[in-house]
């Protein structure tokens, strides 16, 4: 039976500091074997899957070439519409497995299909019956929980939340007192160069008893996690990198 395998990628996408870590060093061997016998793959962008196709191959060769190697992006519903409206389209890229073939689905970075595209092919698979198979490997938002000492038993992972200054305070106010009712640890991402806009944010409408967790360039050389209430983060100047991925959390306490 053909499977659909969930290959993870390393977290170090987009990040320009230094050369990336040895493969080795941030995936098990036997996700970098699996990934190198893949003739067949889908993915948010096909040129960073071809970055990492060549990663694999410096440690366990490729079964073929690369420019043998079918590599197909998952479509990118227009702005504004409901990415589950394009379920038919993402079904198709299912063709391989359904001829027999292994199939790989891959993200830029980290998990498929937590906190990145891919939740609508790996239905598709279970609907028409393609096992799926989930390999191990880094998740920044699991890293940040667990390195932040926060509520790991009760969690949301709520994303990205609005860029407008009125609109950004009133859902970071909606967010605290979500997680004061539930007792509830609020997971959040934002754009590298949006970092710092977003810890002023954070400081400026969260209460002073509140913990803030702040995790940065996890897996990368020099990252780091750091908790605090928000009264101690006001009273020490933060900067935070525009370029690096960062991973924050909150508890209200």
């Amino acid at each position: 039976m053909s499977r659909l395998h969930l290959i993870p990628n390393t977290l170090d996408f987009g990040v320009s500091a230094g050369e990336p870590a040895p493969l080795g060093d941030l995936l098990p061997g036997v996700v970098i074997h699996t990934a190198a016998g893949l003739a067949h793959w889908v993915c948010e962008n096909a040129k960073t899957t071809r970055v990492f196709l060549k990663r694999v191959d410096a440690v366990c060769p490729l079964s073929r070439p690369l420019q043998e190697i079918s590599i197909v992006e998952l479509p990118r519903p227009p702005k504004g519409r409901d990415a589950s409206s394009d379920g038919g389209a993402v079904a198709e890229l299912l063709a391989p497995a359904l001829a027999g073939h292994d199939l790989g689905l891959i993200s830029e970075a980290g998990l498929p299909a937590l906190a990145d595209p891919g939740a609508l092919l790996v239905a598709a698979a279970h609907a028409a019956g393609i096992a799926v198979l989930a390999h191990p490997g880094a998740s920044a938002i699991a890293l940040a929980l667990a390195a932040s000492g926060l509520n790991g038993q009760n969690f949301a992972f709520v994303g990205y939340i609005p860029v407008p200054a009125e609109a950004r305070a009133a859902r970071i106010r909606a967010l605290e007192a979500t997680s004061r009712r539930e007792g509830q640890t609020q997971l959040l991402i934002e754009t590298p160069y949006r970092n710092g806009a977003l810890l002023e944010a954070l400081l400026a409408q969260l209460q002073s008893a509140t913990a803030l967790s702040v995790s940065v360039g996890l897996t990368l050389p020099g990252g780091y996690t750091k908790s605090a209430s928000v009264a101690q983060w006001r009273q020490r100047a933060t900067t935070l990198p525009a370029d690096v991925p960062a991973v924050f959390a909150l508890l209200a306490r």
